[in-house]
This record gives C-alpha cells, sequence and structure tokens, in this order.
C-alpha cells in the first residue's frame, strides 16, 4: 500500500520525521523547519513532552491566557484559561467585572460520586443470579481492598455496587453498576482497576456469567457542581436600557435555549468556551467533560440550556448546574509545568473547589454572550477581537496594525472591510 510503514514506533523522532516529510509533504524543509520550530529549547522540558503520548514529533501551542476579577464565594481569583478562540477570555473577564461588583459568584458542589459498570451478558434465571450477587457482594469489596487501601486513607473509595436489570432493552444484558468517590483525583484509572477486579471475581463464581466489558463512565449525574449570580433587576440598568428591559430580554433567551434544542447546542457550546479552557489548562480531560456534560443536558429526553435564570421579588438570578470530574492530583497535574503553574494560580484548589471554579468560569462565559446578543449583537465584540488575527493573515506590520485597529474603532469589522482596508492603506 502506497505510504504505509512497518515498525513506526520504534523509529527515533528524527526519523519518523523524515519519513512523514519526505511522503507526505511538497516543500520537504518547510515542513520539517515547522515541525523542529516547536519544540521546546530544553531538551528535559522536551522529553517529557514527548513521552505524554505515542508518536510525538513536535508540540501544538495554545494560548496560555487569564481572566481576572472573578469573585467567587467573596474570594477573588484570577482564572487560567487555554483556548484559541478570539473573545473568550475577554467575554470572561467583562462578566467577572461586572459580577464582581454585584456581589460575585456563589458555587457549591452538590454530590461528588462517580460511576464505573462490569457490562456482563446471563441467560439463566434472574432470581439464580440475585442469589449469587448476594452471595458475592463482600467478596467483591475484599478482593479490591488491595487497590482501594490508599484512596481509602483519603476518605474515598468503593461507595456501593449494585446488579442492574437491562434485559429489557438487551437480552441477557445485566451490569455490575459501581458507585465511587475518588476524592481530589479524577480517578479514571483507580475506577478502572477496581472494576477488572470486581469482574475477575465476579465472573469466577459461574461459568454462565460472560463479561463484556469492565468501564468507567464519563456520565457523571451525581458528581454535580452548582454557580449561580444574583442581584437586584434596577442594578442591571444602563444608559441604553433599563433594568427590567434587560433581565425581560435575557431571560426569554434562557428560555429559548431550553425548548429550542438547535438554539441549546450553540448556547451550551459557549459554555463550554468558558469550561473547556480552564479544564484543559488545569491538565483535566476536557474530552470525558464535553461528553458529561451534553449527556447531562439531554438527560430529560430533549437536549436543553445547561443555564436557567429567573426574576422573583425584584431580584434577578441566573445558574447553572454541571457534572464535572475533575482531578487536582495525578495525571497531568503532576507532570506538566503549565498545569502546575495553573493550579498554582488558583491557590492549589481541591478537586471540589476546582469544580466550582471550572461552573463559575461556563457561567461567566455564558452571561457574556446573551448579554452581548440580546444587547449590541454578538459579532460586534467578537469580529474587534478576530481583528488582529485577519490581520496576520495578511502578514500585517506593526505600522500597518497601528493604523488600522485605530480605524476600526469606529467601523464594524467585517472579514471584507478588513481587507480592503489593509489594500487601501498599502495602495
Amino acid at each position: 500500500m502506497q505510504n504505509s510503514v512497518s515498525g513506526f514506533s520504534k523509529f527515533t523522532k528524527a526519523e519518523k520525521i523524515d519519513w512523514l516529510v519526505s511522503n507526505h509533504f511538497k516543500n520537504n524543509a518547510q515542513a520539517k523547519a515547522n515541525l523542529e520550530r516547536y519544540w521546546n529549547t530544553d531538551k528535559v522540558l522536551q522529553k517529557l513532552h514527548d513521552e505524554f503520548t505515542e508518536n510525538t514529533i513536535s508540540n501544538f501551542y495554545l494560548p496560555f491566557g487569564v481572566a481576572p476579577n472573578f469573585l467567587i464565594n467573596d474570594k477573588m481569583h484570577v482564572i487560567p484559561m487555554t483556548i484559541e478562540e478570539s473573545s473568550v477570555v475577554a467575554a470572561a473577564s467583562n462578566a467577572a467585572k461586572f459580577w464582581m461588583e454585584r456581589g460575585g459568584f456563589k458555587a457549591e458542589v452538590v454530590s461528588t460520586t462517580k460511576v464505573g459498570q462490569v457490562h456482563f451478558m446471563f441467560h439463566e434465571k434472574l432470581e439464580e443470579l440475585e442469589s449469587l450477587f448476594k452471595t458475592i457482594k463482600p467478596q467483591l469489596f475484599e478482593q479490591t481492598k488491595s487497590i482501594t487501601k490508599n484512596m481509602e486513607a483519603r476518605g474515598g473509595g468503593i461507595l456501593d455496587i449494585e446488579l442492574v436489570d437491562k434485559t429489557t432493552q438487551l437480552s441477557g444484558y445485566y451490569q455490575l453498576h459501581v458507585t465511587f468517590e475518588t476524592k481530589d483525583a479524577m480517578g479514571a484509572n483507580f475506577i478502572n482497576s477496581c472494576l477488572e477486579q470486581i469482574a475477575t471475581t465476579f465472573k469466577s463464581c459461574s461459568k454462565d456469567i460472560h463479561v463484556v466489558m469492565s468501564i468507567l463512565s464519563n456520565y457523571v449525574p451525581d458528581c454535580l457542581v452548582r454557580a449561580e449570580v444574583s442581584c437586584t433587576v434596577d442594578s442591571l440598568s444602563t444608559k441604553a436600557y433599563s433594568g427590567q428591559e434587560f433581565a425581560d430580554t435575557f431571560i426569554q433567551a434562557v428560555r429559548i435555549a431550553e425548548v429550542e434544542p438547535y438554539r441549546a447546542v450553540t448556547h451550551n457550546k459557549g459554555i463550554m468556551n468558558g469550561v473547556d479552557s480552564v479544564v484543559l489548562a488545569t491538565g483535566n480531560d476536557f474530552r470525558a467533560v464535553e461528553a458529561g456534560v451534553h449527556a447531562y443536558a439531554a438527560r430529560s429526553g430533549s437536549y436543553s440550556s445547561l443555564t436557567h435564570a429567573s426574576i422573583e421579588n425584584g431580584m434577578f438570578k441566573f445558574w447553572i448546574e454541571l457534572p464535572l470530574a475533575l482531578g487536582t492530583v495525578g495525571g497531568l497535574t503532576a507532570l506538566h509545568p503549565m498545569v502546575k503553574t495553573a493550579l498554582e494560580l488558583l491557590g492549589n484548589p481541591s478537586a471540589k473547589k476546582l469544580m466550582q471554579i471550572v461552573a463559575v468560569a461556563g457561567l461567566a462565559q455564558n452571561f457574556a454572550a446573551l448579554k452581548s446578543l440580546t444587547t449590541t449583537g454578538i459579532q460586534q465584540g467578537h469580529m474587534k477581537m478576530h481583528l488582529l488575527n485577519i490581520l496576520n493573515q495578511f502578514e500585517a506590520n506593526e505600522s500597518e496594525k497601528a493604523q488600522l485597529i485605530e480605524h476600526f474603532k469606529t467601523h464594524t469589522v467585517t472579514h471584507s472591510a478588513v481587507v480592503k482596508a489593509i489594500e487601501n492603506l498599502r495602495a
């Protein structure tokens, strides 16, 4: 097969790059230089990055920004955000300052239970399985003691093991539904190790039990955090609109996202701009968070908004509930220097504290987006932030950037308008 390769993983990094550039790029020298220019000059640090994953040939950098002025539970925070999208950090910062002047954000962890499952098939009588499970359940706990010992010393471990009958959905299909407390660890490896030991012990008790797989779930509806803001309706007033006008329109926008899935997906994507950027900056698994959050948004059977808003007795309230399985120990938290920096910036928080901070970042992002959408429109602020990206695409020099940034302070930013302005300036 053309361009196939054998033993690629055993190549040195230099050999991998040579093979890639000679087989997949027209300009070999430019491609090789591009890959090598993003290597870290600190060889020890680069080796660390090389070993995070497999077949590493270079690094892919994302901006590491900060959003100040977050008042959360009466304590000030500067939140690290790793994201490439224009205006996200600016929007979060604006929302933080807006609410700092109105009492700040309140956040609480509702629960921290995580889930793993042993999926198995059993085609004999349910009564036999229930009797077997009741008999062997103490052994399932006992056989995992060597794995759970350290976690239990920190106050975590296996909370419960339940037998779940799923045969109405799939003939012969059952689960051992296992709940965990993993304290400050995200706990994926811990959970999976426990599940595999439970499966081994369980299937050894009957030849009729066929274990299909044992794996944690990224759906964690009982690992839940809530964040909210509130103020009097009058304190939302500006020169452009009254507080009542703003609050009424804002709440309508939220309610549209509650009932219209097409809008809800984009609405929640904006929330995840804030969530993912902090999750990524702190070395957590943003793919797992995304999957769990969107499943939670569809838990009613229809995909809906993750945020909600109300007016009661003259008070405007805006809140979010998110399932977040996060960790502040283990994984990249102990290895990646920038993750260490991000966690130190946040005061080396516990997993619960990080859950609160991440939920607040998502709520702030959503507030900023809805505020723009229902007042000036989303593009005004976003395109101004996007202006530099467009200028860089056209390799504008510093003098051109300064002149064009000044020009677009009083003109609408669109891609075509920027192109025309560059052409006029250069002419």
